[in-house]
């Protein structure tokens, strides 16, 4: 609305700040265009402080947001990119500044594109289409090498011309097809499919020589991504130049930077290979003849060997300790039994000298009742009682009488 003043009754600084906050309050949502001109993304910050430029009226306005609104497109904007922001604005009273609060941010042309690109990547990757375990090695030697690429292309050339300088018995297997517009993907598509289902095509090089992003395109398609990711057979990308990373490069076994980088490695070099050959002709011809060597020297040292040199010498010592301990033997066992003749000599006299018998020689008798017992007393016989009295001689019998 219309506010009175004159010179007589002005409207202080502040209110009038405060009127042109409520104006712009008012204002709804605006879709803007401009081009990033500055860019603040404190880390921890929740906010991110932009400048939006329109190039042309060389007029910059303030952008704010949230860390998430910037974050959903922070892969492909950056200083320098064309945007255009939905935003609404906003009145800073105290320093009586106009910015603008953004809701969302897109990208305009290439930017746009990329980000488009950068969704389908992440959703990619996420069904594990570019996880590591997926890549299948390539064969050392291929026999049939499949080719993709544009007719009398420099990538074609580059690719045969390279890999046949490095082997020249590799064979191919060509399929010329458009590399770039709306007939790429469909005919790229059918041309891997049918080199995987060749039995002999041992590995397919999908090639392309440099481009923008736009004629690159073809080979980020999700079709052909998807059928990439379904071959049997390992795939090279070798698309463009070393920066250009189409997505084709992330689902292939193998990225190669350039086409001639693809003949490099998907065909070893026959003159590397051969002097690999006679390096390792060289060490094992090395490796045989210290171990010969080792042996012979070994041989010879076993050879100087006492017990080598005259075996019969250790039959002749071991015969003299033989002899010395046999001869130790029988005179050990000479003094046992002699020491064992003279003990049994001995126990021999005190047995006879104990004996019964000799006391029976001296004139004793050896009274026994009929029962056989030996009669030791006078109390142990009765009156007219036979006994058997035994001498030295014989025996007889005697009676009691008192």
């Amino acid at each position: 609305m219309a506010v009175n003043t004159s010179a007589d009754t002005p409207l202080p600084v502040g209110e009038v700040s405060r009127l042109i906050g409520g104006w712009i309050d008012r204002l709804g949502a605006i879709w803007v265009e401009g081009q990033i001109t500055q860019l603040s993304r404190r880390p921890g910050a929740g906010v991110v402080f932009l400048t939006l430029r329109d190039p042309s009226h060389d007029i910059s306005v303030s952008v704010t947001c949230y860390r998430q609104v910037f974050d959903a497109v922070a892969d492909v904007v950056g200083e320098g990119a064309r945007v255009v922001v939905h935003a609404k604005p906003e009145w800073y009273a105290p320093r009586g500044q106009l910015s603008l609060r953004a809701a969302e941010i897109r990208p305009v042309g290439v930017g746009e594109l990329l980000a488009r690109l950068e969704r389908l990547k992440k959703t990619l990757a996420a069904e594990g289409l570019f996880a590591p375990e997926r890549k299948k090695p390539l064969p050392f030697l291929p026999q049939l090498i499949g080719l993709v690429c544009g007719r009398a292309s420099a990538a074609e050339r580059d690719v045969l011309e390279n890999a046949r300088h490095r082997w020249p018995a590799v064979r191919f297997e060509v399929r010329n097809v458009p590399v770039q517009g709306v007939h790429a993907v469909p005919q790229v598509v059918q041309a891997v499919k049918e080199l995987d289902a060749t039995e002999d095509v041992d590995v397919i090089v999908v090639a392309r020589g440099g481009g923008s992003v736009e004629d690159l395109l073809p080979f980020s398609d999700e079709q052909l991504i998807r059928a990439v990711a379904a071959c049997r057979t390992p795939v090279v990308s070798a698309i463009g130049h070393e920066p250009d990373t189409p997505l084709l490069d992330y689902v292939a076994d193998l990225r190669a930077s350039t086409p001639t980088d693809a003949a490099k490695k998907v065909v070893p070099d026959v003159s590397e290979e051969l002097e690999r050959m006679r390096m390792l002709r060289d060490r094992s011809r090395r490796c045989v003849r210290a171990l010969l060597d080792r042996e012979e020297r070994g041989l010879a040292h076993a050879l100087a060997r006492p017990s080598i040199e005259d075996p019969h010498r250790m039959i002749d010592v071991r015969a003299e300790d033989v002899a010395s301990v046999l001869d130790r033997g029988r005179r050990t066992l000479g003094h046992l039994l002699d020491r064992a003749d003279s003990e049994l000599g001995h126990t021999h006299a005190r047995v006879v000298a104990l004996s019964p018998a000799a006391t029976l020689k001296r004139g004793y008798a050896v009274l026994q009742r009929g029962d056989g017992h030996v009669v030791r007393g006078p109390h142990e016989v009765a009156e007219a009682e036979a006994l058997r009295a035994r001498v030295a001689e014989g025996e007889f019998t005697v009676r009691v009488e008192g």
